[in-house]
């Protein structure tokens, strides 16, 4: 596969500015290139080609320096970004330097990112599920925030656009609140997982239990093998990078799209300062943003770049962090905050919450491979009358959620010595089961990021100040999804079972929302229905800011499906000479 075009041109002016190379930033590039329209990604990190630039991709744990542990230095290089629990040694490299990239917390929160091209779209869960009606229409039906500016209708046929493109694995339902999707073949559930399956639906009333819904190709179709994506093989090393581009990302999938069109350039190593707005077009009336502000971080050096469409996809807080450095006479508080709401209500899931158990019997079964995905129960509460709960709003699912058996890594918790314990290891210890649970966090105006007064990072740029926490909702959800998650494992017959809330910080979802949302009225909300500026056509923000409420499922399939329609949208505008 050939390497992504770096080949700038020379006058710095192109129809289409794309800031970020992530899950938003790769889809706005795929689009706009095969649109035809001359397209510059601006990356804030390093370059990374698919396979070429995934060193650990092949490496067992004892081929690695340190077994797979990180060392002292990596852990104070990486002490915010460790504090989610994915990084060690095979995956460091994907993951930011807190040290170089710093930010101010009035309280905690867990900033997960990943400045390279690609992004966290190297790094992420590929858990993939549609929204529903009923989750566009919660705000309004509850009186919480504001009323979202689409409906399902309006986005269900780019779910279905960008899922074929993207690949999803999953088991058809038919339930209205988690609509169905275009699936390849589900992933198989192993004896336990059915087991625990056939328990659970004929015990309670109005739950399901299925395979995790996951951006990884079971069965490749024409236009994966085109860009030379293959199946998945079941090594459970995504977060490495996957080398026969079975998982979904955008170092594998959307710019290579984007690259073999010939519109396309991507400038690695190029921090957004800030968007610069055109004073001329200003005015009362809304103007137009001309270009964008770049630091060369290897010289130093400040650019422009000007285009007649900007999207702005650098992830949910870089992106707020860019337009409220983006000021101007015309907006002093921050482009396009007319509302104030410029980084307000700020929303993540919370989960760390659930149960494990033990399982006697079945040791005589084993499985096959270590599939990338595990048991998913869609939501159950507060969907209509019959579940609502009186002691919290909205609702929440189980992921990150499987059973297995213990391997040679069991060793490490249990006595035993000599070469006898040592064989023992390599035989298949007894079943577990453990149930991770996913919230919804309420869009509370509060919950905020701001940029500091006095504290900037080496580049000159002001740092952001995280303000946000958890609430009542959130904690009494977590009371209920905790011993839900005890009571389904106990049902089923599984012994020993333990709960457990490691709540961490807000942000250590990694599912970081809202801070620029959509909304009707541009009194309330920073975008409109087409995820435009209200006051600044030409700029259009498609990443997890623009969302307006934060359900309980992975957002990523939602940012894509939103980036194509505003794309498609922005076209027909520049065509119609509206922009």
């Amino acid at each position: 596969m050939a390497n992504l075009n770096t080949t700038l041109n020379k006058t710095n002016t192109y129809d289409a500015i794309v800031i970020g190379s992530g899950m938003s930033g790769g889809w706005a590039a795929k689009e706009f290139c095969e649109k035809g329209l001359k397209t510059l990604v601006l990356e804030k990190g390093r370059m990374v080609n698919h396979v070429e630039d995934y060193p650990t991709m092949m490496q067992d744990t004892w081929d690695m320096e340190h077994h797979g542990a990180l060392t002292p230095e990596d852990k104070e290089k990486y002490h915010i970004q460790i504090r989610s629990g994915f990084v060690g040694e095979p995956v460091k490299h994907f993951f930011t330097n807190d040290i170089d990239n710093p930010y101010q917390e009035t309280k905690r929160f867990d900033w997960i990112r990943g400045n390279h091209v690609g992004g966290r779209s190297l790094t992420w869960g590929k858990h993939v599920y549609r929204w529903s009606e009923h989750d566009f229409e919660a705000n309004a039906r509850e009186g919480i925030a504001i009323d979202w500016p689409i409906r399902y209708k309006d986005i269900a046929p780019w779910y279905s656009y960008v899922e074929k493109f993207v690949g999803v694995s999953g088991e058809k339902l038919g339930l209205s609140h988690l609509p169905d999707g275009e699936f390849l073949p589900p992933m198989e559930l192993n004896c336990l997982e059915k087991h625990f399956r056939k328990e659970v639906e004929q015990k309670f009333k109005g739950r399901h239990v299925t395979i995790g819904r996951v951006a990884h190709l079971t069965e490749p179709q024409p236009q994966h093998l085109e860009l030379g994506r293959g199946k998945c093989q079941n090594r459970n090393r995504c977060s490495r990078g996957c080398p026969y581009g079975a998982y979904f990302s955008s170092n594998s999938a959307t710019l290579p799209a984007a690259n073999r069109t010939g519109n396309f350039a991507i400038r690695p190593n190029s921090i957004v300062h800030s968007l610069i707005f055109d004073e001329k077009t200003g005015g009362a009336a809304n103007g137009k943003a001309k270009g964008v502000k770049v630091i060369d971080s290897e010289t130093n050096k400040e650019i422009e770049f000007f285009a007649k469409i900007i999207f702005v996809c650098a992830s949910t807080l870089a992106s707020t962090q860019i337009l409220l450095n983006s000021t101007s006479n015309r907006f002093p508080n921050g482009m396009g905050n007319d509302s104030g709401e410029l980084g307000h209500n700020l929303m993540d899931h919370h989960y760390h919450v659930g149960a494990m158990g033990s399982y006697d019997g079945m040791e005589d079964q084993y499985y096959k491979g270590r599939k990338p995905t595990g048991v998913f129960i869609p939501k159950y509460v507060n969907i209509d009358d019959a579940s609502k709960n009186p002691n919290f709003l909205r609702g929440y699912d189980y992921q990150s959620a499987g059973g297995g058996r213990g391997d040679w890594g069991r060793g490490n918790g249990i006595e035993g010595v000599g070469a006898s314990f040592k064989d023992s290891l390599f035989k298949p210890g007894g079943w577990g089961m453990g149930l991770m649970g996913f919230g919804e966090v309420l869009p509370y105006h509060e919950n905020k990021v701001t940029l500091s007064k006095d504290k900037t990072d080496k580049w000159g740029i002001p740092q952001l100040v995280f303000d946000a926490e958890l609430k009542d909702n959130e904690w009494k959800m977590r009371e209920k999804m905790k011993s839900d998650a005890a009571e389904m494992l106990e049902k089923a017959g599984f012994k020993n079972v333990q709960m457990f809330d490691n709540v961490g910080g807000l942000g250590n979802g990694v599912h970081e929302m809202g801070t620029a949302r959509m909304g009707k009225d541009p009194k309330t909300s920073v975008l409109n229905a087409q995820n435009q500026l209200h006051s600044v056509p030409n700029v259009f923000v498609t990443d997890g800011a623009c969302m307006t409420s934060a359900n309980c499922v992975n957002p990523s399939i939602t940012y894509m499906a939103l980036t194509a329609r505003a794309v498609d949208f922005a076209v027909n505008e520049l065509n119609r000479k509206n922009l």
